[in-house]
């Protein structure tokens, strides 16, 4: 597996690097990330990769960054290729999903009832009111699978790429079982408070929480500092959903949350989700430290449950990450570097990252072929 990564306007010259790049072999597949600095030529770029290298199909996404083996790129036209040297029916391309799966996965259904597994890698339009669902009904017609991916961020036009450039769904691919791969996540935000149940609710607004007003409870939760000036827990105070799962454990792992509003007389809480009485939340904040340590920690459990060698990887990171998170471009590519070296990585900073059919905020989602 090979890839390429380059910066800069100039169209020609950025399909002459990458054809450079790659040099000779058999790519039947490319992942092609591009920031969106890049992305109102993106359907230039990606007819011109195709000439260029004579690699058949492509996935990927636009991004407000894009990630590559040690190096992050911010603000500027960069893109990153990674060629995949699989065999021809090892995957599938998962054409744009914008409303119900069932239509769209049919031209590719007889290969699905092939595999006992899959492996996909999905992006999702930020624009579409129903991506949520889409990310959590995928799985449901996939073979035992494992999904991970990003919703795609930009400035711009959010093209995503499923041979062709796409937009206003879910799109990626889909790897068969033949195809080695494993996936995890690493959180950005730590829990802060014990785990509550929310006893009153309408659609986003938290009312009540154990039976009391949920904004009480959350000056109780985030300390006498906070709770005197609310206007300082913006950014850096989250709500946190744990996932009801067996086996999860308590508050082992949670999706995070935006606390978008705060109602000082009615005493309740708005939040960047749909939540109902029963459900579960705690409060979380972002922390630099935790996430380089769970960063590292990640990493390390994922190489342990590899079979072999990892020969490649793809990396999906929020918008709250990166540099924003760790305080310097090109940080957090730099801790991925320290436990996978010169591994070949691609990737981008995403509107939202999905894992496992779930929809997270401020984690990083590795995937890594062996």
């Amino acid at each position: 597996m090979k890839l390429v990564h380059a910066r800069g306007h100039d169209i020609d010259t950025l399909v002459a690097h990458c054809r450079e790049g790659l040099g000779p072999g058999h790519w039947p597949l490319a992942l092609l990330f591009v920031s969106d600095a890049l992305a109102p030529h993106l359907p230039l770029l990606l007819a011109e990769l195709k000439l260029a290298t004579g690699i058949p199909h492509w996935a990927g996404s636009v991004g407000m960054a894009v990630h590559a083996t040690g190096a992050e790129y911010y603000d500027e036209p960069a893109l990153a290729l990674l060629a995949l040297d699989m065999d021809d029916d090892s995957f599938r391309i998962l054409p744009s999903i914008k409303a119900h799966p069932e239509t769209p996965l049919a031209p590719i259904l007889p290969w699905l009832q092939e595999q006992a597994h899959c492996f996909g890698l999905i992006h999702a339009d930020p624009g579409n009111p129903l991506t949520p669902d889409l990310i959590g009904n995928l799985p449901r017609f996939l073979p035992d699978p494992l999904v991970i991916g990003g919703v795609t961020s930009s400035r711009t036009e959010p093209w995503q790429i499923a041979d062709e450039p796409v937009h206003g769904g879910l799109s990626g691919v889909l790897f068969g079982e033949g195809v080695c791969a494993m996936a995890s996540h690493s959180q950005g935000c730590m829990p802060i408070s014990q785990v509550h149940e929310i006893t009153r609710a309408e659609r986003n607004l938290v009312i009540e929480l154990d039976g009391r007003p949920a904004l009480e409870v959350f000056r109780e939760d985030i300390g006498d500092l906070l709770a005197r000036d609310l206007s300082r827990v913006a950014g850096f105070i989250f709500a946190a959903l744990p996932v009801e799962e067996p086996g999860a454990g308590t508050g082992r792992d949670y999706l995070v949350r935006n606390i978008v509003g705060i109602d000082e007389h009615q005493q309740l809480l708005a939040i960047g989700d749909l939540v109902q009485p029963g459900q579960r939340l705690m409060f979380a904040r972002r922390d630099a430290n935790t996430a380089r340590e769970d960063l590292l920690a990640m990493v390390d459990e994922l190489l342990e449950r590899l079979p072999g060698p990892p020969r490649a990887g793809v990396y999906y990171a929020c918008l709250g990450r990166g540099r924003e998170m760790f305080g310097t471009a090109g940080a957090e590519m730099a801790l991925l570097r320290e436990r996978l070296g010169d591994l070949p990585i691609a990737g981008f900073q995403a509107n939202g990252e999905i894992h496992n059919g779930r929809l997270y905020g401020f984690t990083g989602v590795l995937g890594l072929f062996c």
